[in-house]
């Protein structure tokens, strides 16, 4: 790759019309590829002038692994592998690729032992914080240009309004769509501070749904006057912000549509009439993965899914899996100023996000400062104050339950020889007869296996049902190190006493720590709306 390419309207007007069409596609790149498929990636992009790829994991993992049926490998040298396959990958194009990524929540969301920041739902526990989100996305931003990646599919812009959200949830910023959209273009702001590219999705909004769109069609069934009223609003802000592109995601609007069973990416009245005309985007358009089963499983031609899209007015075909076959149709099929059109868009990102001389960016950032003080912001208290160890006096019965990690907090308790420490077996507890007593103060550590709502977060019902039981003693504590949607499956009391640290990092344990010890107050606010919320200390 000649890396002082020249991108100017006339080298643009000396490529040919099938070049043209071959920058519109963006297939996937896997860090934990053989040998084999790499070269089928190098062949792709040479023969067919790919005009970018996206990077994900592996073949097994989440994006291609719907059925969880393979094992996804472990790679603890994949950001060098990672740096090393868009080396080989740039070398092959002719013209210089985009390199994109999912990096919501930094580069560790795809690459082992890289930075990892706090979810969006965490940042969202935060009050009045625009600018440690700013941070937050300027750092993810400079890991990405250490990569060499230009593109970050980030940030979030749905509301997340369903608890049963199977696949935004702690995605999103929150289910305030004022909160949202400042975050949003926080984070936005500051990726873009490091020279890389924002994409605001999925439009129109993939918030309130219980529906993976990994797997079906979520309908979102809606009025027009709603949808402008939550779900378009936050959407609105970022384009007025200078997002630099937007993704659509595989729904179905029928308030916007006006097809019940049209996802949003096949849809012409929603890329070009909604988006486009009412919303006055300009930018550039990009497809959720197109082998998501929303719509993949709809075209069995191959290249028929890509032209459809493009007809719609998608700009970018992310995760195209038939790139030669979608270029061959748009190239015979496609209106020719709407490929001029799709191509410019492109052509004008890539002038200003590739870097003439190659990135000047080596070295990873270091998450720990800032997130101790995501942590400190963001630790949310339900109920009255519960500063179990302030008061040397009170013994303190513990008992973790979920995923086991360093577990600082309780290591750091033990050193006070004032817990008493029940070991259960965090997947399928039991506790012997006369080990509780209802005098007991109890501090209940629960780490959900899951992030995600399906299965109890990770939960057996057994499990569900220990916890519950123990909630029915007088002095309990709980101490949630993860999704706050996790609460909804228990019986909490008017007075329960919650503190929600939201992840099990070690910074988010040592602000727990703090908040027990009484060396600092809980000053979140819950993002999202609970059945229990309104215990939530003002």
């Amino acid at each position: 790759m000649n890396s002082s390419f020249d991108f100017s309207d006339e080298a643009a007007a000396q490529l040919s019309l099938q070049q043209k069409v071959g920058q519109l596609f963006m297939p996937a790149a896997f860090i934990n590829d053989s040998e084999e498929e790499i070269l089928k990636l190098e062949e792709l992009i040479r023969e067919c002038g790919i005009g970018g790829i996206c990077f994900f994991h592996s073949r097994a993992s989440a994006a291609t692994n719907y059925e969880g049926k393979k094992e996804v490998p472990y790679n603890e040298d994949s950001f060098a592998t990672l740096k090393s396959l868009i080396k080989r990958y740039q070398e092959a194009a002719q013209i210089p690729l985009l390199i994109a990524i999912d990096a919501e929540w930094g580069l560790a969301m795809r690459i082992e032992n890289t930075p990892c920041y706090p979810y969006a739902l965490t940042l969202g526990a935060m009050r009045n914080a625009n600018k440690l989100v700013y941070q937050a996305g300027s750092q993810v931003g400079a890991d990405c240009r250490a990569a060499g990646i230009h593109w970050n599919f980030a940030p979030v812009a749905d509301i997340n309004n369903n608890p049963d959200n199977p696949v935004i949830g702690y995605r999103s910023f929150g289910s305030d769509k004022k909160q949202v959209s400042d975050y949003a273009i926080a984070f936005a702001k500051g990726m873009q501070s490091q020279g890389v590219l924002s994409s605001a999705k999925h439009f129109p909004g993939h918030g309130d749904t219980a529906t993976d769109s990994h797997l079906g069609i979520p309908l979102i069934d809606k009025s027009r006057a709603e949808l402008e009223a939550n779900e378009l609003f936050p959407f609105k802000e970022l384009i007025a912000s200078g997002v630099d592109s937007v993704m659509i995601g595989h729904l179905a609007v029928p308030a916007l549509s006006r097809d019940q069973n049209l996802p949003a990416t096949l849809s012409d009245k929603i890329i070009k009439g909604v988006l486009r005309k009412d919303m006055g985007f300009d930018g550039v358009v990009v497809s959720d993965a197109l082998n998501m089963h929303a719509v993949s499983r709809s075209f069995k031609e191959k290249g028929e899914l890509e032209f459809r899209a493009f007809e719609a007015g998608i700009d970018l075909f992310c995760f195209s899996e038939n790139p030669v076959e979608g270029i061959q149709k748009i190239c015979e099929k496609g209106n020719q100023a709407a490929i001029d059109e799709s191509f410019q868009r492109i052509w004008r990102l890539k002038s200003r996000s590739i870097p003439i001389n190659g990135s000047d960016k080596s070295e990873l950032t270091n998450p720990h400062s800032l997130n101790l003080e995501i942590a400190r912001r963001s630790l949310t208290q339900m109920g009255p104050d519960s500063h179990l160890f302030a008061q040397n006096e009170i013994a303190v019965t513990g008992i973790q339950l979920g995923s086991a990690g360093n577990d600082l907090l309780f290591n750091k308790l033990r050193e006070t020889g004032r817990l008493r420490e029940i070991i259960v077996d965090r997947q399928n507890p039991e506790i012997a007869p006369g080990q509780l007593s209802p005098e007991d103060t109890i501090l209940l550590s629960l780490n959900p296996p899951l992030v995600k709502p399906a299965g109890n977060f990770g939960f057996s019902e057994h499990t569900i049902s220990f916890i519950n039981d123990l909630l029915k003693f007088a002095n309990v504590t709980i101490c949630l190190f993860g999704n706050p949607y996790f609460l909804n499956l228990l019986e909490l009391n008017p007075n329960q006493k919650v503190l929600i640290a939201y992840q099990h990092f070690d910074e988010f344990q040592h602000i727990a720590l703090e908040y027990l010890t009484g060396r600092c107050k809980a000053p979140g606010k819950l993002p999202v709306k609970l059945k229990c919320d309104s215990n939530e200390k003002a």
